[in-house]
């Protein structure tokens, strides 16, 4: 004879359902964190590793004389903004004004990163574009990128005199950029030298 009284369906227990819902608010949470910060001038960028941290070592070639190589250490003693950028990036092209009129107020060193590239097509870029750079060291292969963390173009990185990052943005450098962010993080690095020289 068949069981006319099934068993009923098990609950979970009630440790499952705190759980789950524990998961469900916390994924909303992290949905509303998202919103709110759509708004913001640094959304775009990105935590590094190595803010605060001494830059990596690395000796590359110079894009324009590919003879002549360049060691990290040989930056030192005064800041330089790091620009990687490469001729096959659109986006590089839309910052490539602003990074310019920058470039021109000699306040700190403009070096050029030419990443992925093939050296015809980067000369030929700046060529057409303009050079904006104090130098310009080429990573055909891109393997010295792998130690900044490069996981795009454009990307820039500031770098103190005693070769500390310092600050870093993934995406475009807009002007909004430069006035919120690179400027006081660039003054930052000034006011620390003055004290310095005080001293």
């Amino acid at each position: 004879m068949s069981d006319l009284n099934p068993t009923p369906p098990r609950r979970l227990p009630p440790v499952a359902v705190f759980i789950g819902a524990l998961f469900f608010f916390g994924l909303v949470a992290l949905m509303l964190y998202g919103v709110a910060r759509s708004d913001r001038p640094d959304r775009d960028t990105l935590p590094s590793a190595l803010i605060g941290k001494p830059a990596p070592s690395f000796v590359l070639p110079v894009l324009h004389d590919s003879n002549v190589k360049v060691k990290s250490t040989e930056l030192l003693g005064a800041p330089y903004l790091l620009n990687v950028w490469g001729s096959w990036c659109p986006t590089c092209r839309d910052e490539h004004p602003i990074l310019t009129r920058f470039a021109e107020t000699k306040r700190v060193r403009v070096i050029g990163y030419n990443w992925k590239d093939e050296r015809a097509d980067a000369l030929r870029w700046l060529e057409q574009l303009g050079n904006p750079y104090m130098l310009v060291l080429a990573d055909e292969e891109g393997r010295t990128a792998l130690d900044w963390g490069i996981a795009a173009a454009p990307e820039t990185f500031l770098v103190d005199d005693h070769g500390i990052v310092r600050w870093k943005y993934s995406g475009a450098i807009t002007q909004d950029v430069l006035d919120r962010q690179l400027i006081p993080a660039l003054e930052k690095i000034e006011a620390a030298g003055k004290g310095k020289a005080q001293r």
